[in-house]
């Protein structure tokens, strides 16, 4: 468990590292986003989506507001073709990095965790929780980026991770771009109290989870 954790740190803070890069820029905030899109609705919609599409894929190199993104694709192109660009982009960037990951994996692994007897006893950690880390990654920014590139290491079975990373992500996805496609300019609250209900209920199933599983270690 301890390298599965040391890994994962070190995942978390090279991801966090662009985010604190891109906020010191002041490039790629919310409103330069709104803005992009609103440019990009006068010439069409397509242009929004591709747009959509393009940033949430991005995601997987730098640090990207997903959950305003999502919001702001429904505001644009209303819920239906808000939620497939948004779940597009979302899609695209999970499978590119558990590809590459799994290219590099061993690579970065033999890098990170020197001893082969640790390697096996991380990947094996991560084999049993790692549904349920890509399940309940959406909890915070970064950890979806980071569970599926600890997919890739680990090689976990694609069609296992594939499964996870869409359970995480389509009703995810449905709720913001639908909250995004029923407010406006002036009435906002439908996207607000969604991103903090969202937020507050996956952080919720993380606390219960986390819970029953010291529990289980404890007896």
């Amino acid at each position: 468990m301890k390298s599965l954790i040391k890994v994962f740190l070190i995942l978390v803070f090279c991801f966090a590292t662009t985010f604190l890069l891109i906020k010191s820029t002041g490039v790629l905030t919310a409103e330069q986003i709104e803005g992009w899109l609103t440019q990009a609705r006068e010439l069409s919609p397509l242009y929004v989506g591709t747009i959509v599409v393009l940033l949430l894929f991005a995601d997987l190199f730098i640090a990207v507001p997903t959950l305003t993104v999502t919001i702001l694709s429904g505001y644009f192109l209303g819920h239906t073709y808000g939620a497939v660009s948004a779940l597009s982009g979302v899609l695209l960037a999970g499978v590119c990095g558990y590809a590459l990951s799994r290219y590099y994996g061993d690579t970065i692994l033999g890098f990170l965790v020197k001893e082969e007897e640790k390697r096996n006893e991380m990947i094996t950690t991560f084999q049993e929780h790692g549904f349920m880390m890509i399940l309940l990654s959406r909890a915070m920014p970064i950890l979806p980026e980071v569970t599926a590139c600890l997919s890739g290491m680990t090689r976990m079975n694609f069609s296992k991770f594939l499964l996870a990373w869409v359970i995480s992500s389509v009703p995810y996805i449905l709720i913001a771009s639908y909250a995004g496609s029923i407010s406006t300019i002036e009435n906002p609250k439908p996207a607000i109290f969604t991103a903090i209900a969202i937020s507050l209920l996956l952080w919720g199933f993380w606390y219960f989870y986390h819970r029953s599983h010291i529990k289980r270690n404890q007896s």
